[in-house]
Formats: structure tokens, sequence, C-alpha cells
């Protein structure tokens, strides 16, 4: 099975210009913790609720002043559409990662991985196994 038969399709995305307090009421509204940071529809960061607390709230800064780009994880781990999910289920075992954007033969993101669509897209064997590892370091 390819990535893009499991994943989300028409992933939810903002410029690194969007003010954070906009990406915060969008999360809310679309009940998601992680909004992919596209420039001209190419994948140039990830922003999450814990970037934003973390980064933002956290150190006191004045949210009504900060961007995507201010805090924003960038170098984003990624995997491409046509990739088999296995091996994307790796990628998201060894980086330990929870939510793997992916992309087209045209580097522009086209959907989102997470550990739910593994869930229902691949074994139970495979699917715990990979909610340990990206879970690892919580325990």
């Amino acid at each position: 099975m390819q990535v893009k038969e499991a994943m989300h399709a028409g992933v939810e995305s903002v410029e690194p210009d969007t003010p954070v307090t906009t990406i915060a009421k969008k999360m809310y509204d679309l009940d998601i913790g992680a909004v992919p940071v596209c420039k001209n529809g190419r994948l140039v960061g990830m922003i999450t609720d814990r970037d934003i607390t973390c980064r933002a709230v956290a150190k006191g800064a004045d949210l009504s002043k900060l961007k995507a780009g201010d805090v924003m994880t960038k170098d984003v781990v990624y995997c491409r559409d046509t990739e088999d999910l296995q091996d994307a289920i790796h990628i998201m075992e060894n980086k330990q990662i929870r939510r793997l954007p992916a992309i087209d033969k045209e580097e522009r993101m086209v959907g989102m991985l997470s550990l739910g669509d593994v869930s229902h897209a691949a074994s139970q064997q495979i699917a715990g196994e990979v909610i340990k590892a990206v879970s690892g370091h919580h325990a």
C-alpha cells in the first residue's frame, strides 16, 4: 500500500507570515494539533500546538506579533505520497513522529499521515509497534 492510500489528503496549510493567533484558531476550529507551513505550495515547516505553547506562550512572547515562521519547526521530516506505507512507518518510528507530511513528485504538500491513519491501514501488530516506538520517549 502506498502512503497516498492511507493519508489524509487535502491538508490545511498556512504561509510563514500567518499570525500565530490565526493558526491557533484554525487548530481549534478544525480540532487539529499540527499545521504544515508552506510557501508557494512547498513545505517549509510545521507548527504544532506544542510549538505555540513552548516557543511562544511559555516564553511570554507577544502572541499578537508572532508569525508562523517565528515558532515553526524547520527541517521537517516528510515522505512521498508514492512511498510504500511500510517505509513511512519506519520514518515515523525512527524519528518518533506522530504526523508525517506527504509531498508529491512536484514537492507540493498533498497530505498528512497520522498515527490514526496507520492504525486504520496497517495490521494491528504494526500499528501497535509504531505507536509504541513513537510514544517511547514519553514512557
